[in-house]
């Protein structure tokens, strides 16, 4: 999916009427590619298919999947409420045709019921769109929904299969474009195809300063494993030079990466620098919010992480000097940073992850990624992105400041900022998902592993870019 667009559900409505297919045709073909899927799926053991429709257009899909598979001599149920079920017969498939793109309220009363119940079959679930309950555009759990084994997904993505509670739902994801013709998308799923100009392959004749130099801030007492963390992960993918600035007046040597130099706080800004990260424990003292606006003063290209954007968010002052930059800057928080950034609870931030991280970009003149799963990043310019690498393995010490460390040294090797953020995030969890596919996780993954695999995959997309 590494270039496939993604459409709100008011985009998916206009293409709908300006498609010049009127809604009977649109449904026929809906329901036929639902029912060419679900023959794929039902195994040898059972042809019995248990159809939930619902009262609206998901439901017609349903329908005509239900007629589809009567023809192929399959036995289908059709049921619309729990008094229509035959709780004594097993059943080969499942197809949740209950709720679509356009649910708005919670699932409740009998419709909740049939939900539970195709949650307690054995056999495979297939979504036709969405799982019912699932809010296409944030990926929210409406109540309840249904958790599809597959779900095959019309005219394109949307962004509530990829975020948020969506993942967990939606199984694995089918695209059937129906033969609508597609408007110009805004949004993507993140990738190395979206920016495979930004891979190129060292020429022969390179030497270090070429490869940028980048000055890390953080490393308060007691956090100065999360610069080091950063520091590490800048080297390993490709920075010429790392400092490494403590705000502690005696740091450690750090004898796993003896190539960082390592130096007090105040005199990194200093030097000779492509890119500067500023946050990976950096804490929330005076001095540290001194270092995070000598930062946002320079004409650096900037990552700030962590108690970076908190005190952004405890200080008019620094907001105020981040919207101003015109340099590239990029932010990097979880939903409860984001929060505070925004002015907003977290579940506030949660319930609609696009909007968050669009206000945030906006307010703060910044490319930004809104971590979690189905990380939402949108750039300067508005364009939105959805990551799909990552898994659980990935909620431990550290992670953050890996992608802080990654994403800035993409910066130094002057990278964009937008390419810099959809790569590093995209190779972050692909990293993971590469050790947790190898038996290395998820439980127990740590974020110094990550680092590794991240420079294995990073140098792979190199050489296959001119393949």
């Amino acid at each position: 999916m590494g270039t496939d667009p993604i459409f709100l559900t008011s985009e998916i409505r206009r293409m709908e009427r300006e498609t010049g297919v009127v809604l009977p045709s649109l449904m026929e073909r809906a329901g036929s590619a639902a029912a060419d899927l679900a023959m794929k799926l039902i195994s040898e053991k059972s042809r019995d298919v248990l159809v939930l429709a619902g009262p609206g257009n998901n439901g017609g899909d349903a329908r005509i999947a239900a007629a589809r598979l009567q023809e192929k001599f399959f036995r289908v149920t059709v049921a619309t409420s729990p008094r229509e079920l035959p709780l004594d017969r097993s059943w080969g498939l499942v197809i949740d045709g209950l709720f679509g793109i356009g649910l708005a309220r919670n699932i409740t009363g009998d419709y909740a019921e049939l939900v539970q119940f195709a949650n307690r079959q054995d056999c495979p679930v297939l979504a036709l769109d969405v799982p019912s309950g699932i809010q296409s555009d944030t990926g929210e759990v409406l109540g309840c929904a249904v958790r599809a084994t597959h779900t095959v997904t019309f005219i394109g993505l949307k962004p509530g299969l990829l975020t948020l509670d969506g993942p967990d739902h939606c199984g694995e994801l089918h695209v059937e474009t129906l033969g609508v013709e597609r408007s110009k998308a805004s949004a993507w799923v993140a990738g190395p195809a979206l920016f495979k100009d930004a891979l190129k392959r060292r020429p022969l004749n390179f030497h270090k300063g070429m490869a940028g130099s980048l000055g890390i801030l953080g490393g308060a007492r007691g956090m100065t494993g999360a610069a080091l963390l950063a520091g590490r992960a800048a080297l390993k993918l490709g920075a010429g030079r790392v400092y490494v600035g403590f705000l502690k007046e005696e740091f450690p040597v750090d004898f796993g990466a003896p190539e960082l130099m390592l130096r007090h706080a105040d005199d990194v800004l200093g030097l000779d620098l492509d890119a500067v990260v500023a946050g990976p424990g950096i804490g929330r003292s005076e001095h540290a919010a001194t270092l995070v606006g000598a930062v946002l003063a320079s004409e650096l290209p900037c990552v700030l992480d962590a108690d970076a954007l908190n005190l952004m968010a405890e200080d008019g002052n620094l907001s105020q000097a981040c919207a101003r930059r015109s340099a590239e800057t990029v932010l990097t928080p979880h939903p409860a940073e984001a929060g505070r950034l925004l002015q907003l609870t977290t579940g506030a931030v949660q319930a609609d992850r696009l909007a968050a991280a669009r206000a945030l970009a906006q307010r703060y003149n910044a490319h930004v990624v809104l971590k979690g799963n189905g990380s939402v990043m949108v750039a300067r310019d508005g364009h939105l992105f959805i990551n799909t690498t990552g898994n659980p393995g990935m909620a431990s010490a550290g992670m953050g400041d890996v992608l802080s460390g990654i994403v800035g040294t993409l910066l130094a090797q002057r990278l964009s900022g937008e390419s810099a953020l959809v790569l590093g995030v995209h190779l972050h969890g692909a990293a993971a998902d590469e050790l947790a596919a190898a038996g290395r996780g998820p439980i127990g993954l740590i974020a110094s592993e990550v680092t590794d695999a991240a420079r294995r995959l990073w140098n792979d997309w190199l050489a296959r870019s001119d393949a």
